[in-house]
């Protein structure tokens, strides 16, 4: 599953940088498992909502 959204990655990056492909798949595993980690943390403080304060 793909989670972070490319064209909008590399429209940031627009005129400073080029993005390979592979710095793409790296992004999106580093945000992936984030996103997995606060989940983790949210439930283990008995909540379903994640927050800022997860991550």
């Amino acid at each position: 599953m793909t989670v972070i959204v490319k064209s909008a990655v590399r429209e940031l990056l627009k005129g400073r940088a080029n993005v390979s492909e592979e710095f793409l798949k790296r992004l999106d595993a580093d945000v992936a498992a984030l996103i997995r980690r606060a989940a983790e943390r949210a439930k283990e403080n008995g909540r379903k909502t994640l927050k800022a304060r997860d991550c």
